[in-house]
């Protein structure tokens, strides 16, 4: 017998590479620990995301006025019977949902209770509160993308989860769209682990307690959840949803003294009422993809470039993350439609942000290799494995820079209404606030010997918040000063100013004095420096550079007076 035909030929295995195609990394068997699905574990997410999700709870600011008027006030009066009213709580118009106060109340009810007559640690029980869920959601993402893609892709979204400036403020944030952005990432991350029933669960959890309008940008995960398992999924976003409607409708019945849907009538108020958004300020086509650069910096191109890079990344990706991530181009371009913009409507897809920019840093190497270096030793594939360490740390320093100027920035707000708790004052004591009352940090701030808290008049006309009318029902009330118009009421500010005992203002470098100017009048009690956005350049503002921020950017001061008693 001839010595060719004594050699047995090994048998093809199915992991063997075709001969019509070159070996490569992709090729590779997965590692153990990835291939097991342990991936990074649950502790290790968890204790990060919360040590960052705490430091968030206690150092964040008020980015928007609406978070306090619309949701620490009316949580406020459901907990001390006092606070700010606005004019979508008149059962009127009836266009915010109780349930979802009543889903924080579970913890600012034993909160006040156990912290008796210290409100301020009732506020930040609930931003802890706030920052659990973040934690809890986020590390299920984490998870889910470690399991599926492996350890290096899902380090990189947690440590962008982590500090981004963007999702490390909207984390611990007061609003629904944070809370459409929890669901998001617990949606997302369930049907990456393939639970498409409990997925489509969390995603309308997200739409009817947290924002209704984040219907569109959980509609990829729930479409394709649905065609993975129908039936269960199916039945599963039909109990959620019947469940969580009639709670809201039953809770909207308490609270508005009246049948009535604060869902329903958000929708038909901003689609088929066509809404009148723009009474509170346009802004142009740009404003969404300046501010997610602010909040983003290179971390929110990286995430824009994911369709770019997805043909070559294309056997890793589809198409599970595609599927996941492309909430980021339908939310951007819906968004940016619409006239009336604000920071806090990019929230639901914070989150997937971060994971479309670590999926593009991840596959840095995959848009140098050829199929025809078998052993991926071109130098140029090397550099491409150098630059992920280097694009993650530039995002991470670009992001620890931003956070750092907007706490130390405008954080005097907070801290000098925190003043008022430890200075001793008469009982029936009354604080004015003039064109400061936007950034008013809720009336968890304000001590029991301020019966109240009164605007006066420095030029704003469009309408301002009321306190909660108890005589006219309170929470049912549908007082005649409110209107949907944004037109100032005749009674919303106090007209004798001679009637406060503290006064609030932010005195900045202008030709033109203010009230606390007169220091026969009022003295200072509290005062802090407030970074001046109108005479900053937009660079040193926008971003902490060392030995520069402090040199570059001019800051007014935020002060507290006490009127000087004869």
């Amino acid at each position: 017998m001839a010595p060719s035909a004594a050699v047995r030929q090994r048998r093809s295995e199915a992991s063997d590479p075709s001969p019509s195609q070159p070996y490569t990394k992709l090729d590779k068997p997965q590692k153990s620990e990835e291939k097991d699905g342990k991936g990074l574990g649950w502790l290790f997410p968890f204790l990060a995301l919360g040590f960052l999700r705490y430091m968030s709870a206690t150092s964040n600011i008020i980015h928007d006025c609406d978070e306090v008027f619309n949701y620490w006030e009316p949580l406020h009066f459901l907990l001390y019977k006092t606070g700010f009213q606005t004019w979508e709580y008149s059962s009127q118009y009836a266009l915010r949902s109780y349930l979802y106060l009543l889903f924080h109340e579970i913890v600012g009810r034993p909160a006040s209770w156990l912290f008796s007559e210290d409100k301020v640690r009732v506020f930040y029980a609930v931003r802890f509160f706030l920052g659990l869920l973040s934690v809890l959601t986020d590390t299920v993402l984490v998870v889910a993308l470690s399991i599926k893609y492996g350890k290096r892709l899902a380090t990189y979204a947690l440590a962008m989860l982590c500090l981004t400036s963007g999702c490390f403020f909207a984390s611990t944030s007061f609003l629904p769209s944070s809370f459409s952005m929890y669901a998001i990432s617990l949606a997302s991350g369930l049907f990456l682990l393939d639970k498409p029933a409990s997925a489509i669960s969390v995603a309308v959890i997200g739409v009817i307690l947290g924002w209704p309008f984040s219907i569109l940008a959980f509609l990829p995960v729930t479409v394709y959840s649905l065609s993975r398992k129908f039936k269960v999924a199916f039945i599963a976003a039909t109990i959620t949803s019947v469940v969580l409607l009639a709670l809201s409708i039953v809770t909207d019945f308490y609270s508005y003294g009246k049948w009535t849907s604060s869902v329903l009538n958000l929708l038909i108020y901003n689609v088929a009422g066509g809404g009148e958004s723009h009474l509170y300020g346009i802004e142009g086509p740009l404003y969404y993809l300046r501010n997610g650069f602010n909040n983003f910096n290179f971390c929110f191109v990286l995430a824009l470039l994911f369709l770019g890079i997805f043909p070559i990344a294309k056997k890793k990706y589809a198409p599970d993350l595609l599927i996941v991530i492309s909430p980021i181009y339908i939310w951007l371009g819906f968004m940016s439609l619409q006239p009336h913009k604000e920071e806090r409507f990019l929230y639901p897809i914070y989150p997937l942000i971060c994971v479309a920019a670590s999926a593009v840093i991840e596959s840095f190497p995959d848009l140098f290799r050829s199929k025809y270096d078998t052993y991926q030793r071109s130098i140029i594939v090397t550099v491409a494995k150098v630059m992920r360490p280097v694009a993650l740390s530039l995002i991470l320093y670009a992001s620890h820079a931003r956070t750092f100027s907007l706490i130390h920035g405008y954080s005097a707000p907070l801290e000098v209404y925190k003043i008022l708790e430890h200075h001793d004052a008469e009982n029936n004591s009354v604080l004015c606030v003039g064109s400061e009352w936007h950034r008013f940090p809720s009336s968890f701030f304000i001590p029991d010997y301020v019966v109240q808290v009164r605007w006066i008049d420095d030029g704003f006309r469009g309408l301002l918040p009321f306190p909660f009318n108890s005589t006219l029902g309170g929470t049912a009330a549908a007082p005649p000063y409110f209107n949907n118009k944004n037109m100032a009421s005749s009674e919303q500010f106090l007209l004798d100013v001679n009637a406060c005992t503290f006064l609030v203002e932010l005195q900045l470098n202008r030709p033109y004095l203010t009230r606390g100017s007169d220091l026969s009048t009022w003295e200072p009690i509290a005062a802090l420096p407030y970074l001046d956005r109108e005479l900053s350049p937009a660079l040193y503002r926008s971003f902490f550079i060392p030995y520069l921020w402090q040199e570059k950017n001019v800051f007014g001061t935020y002060k507290l007076f006490k009127r000087v008693t004869a």
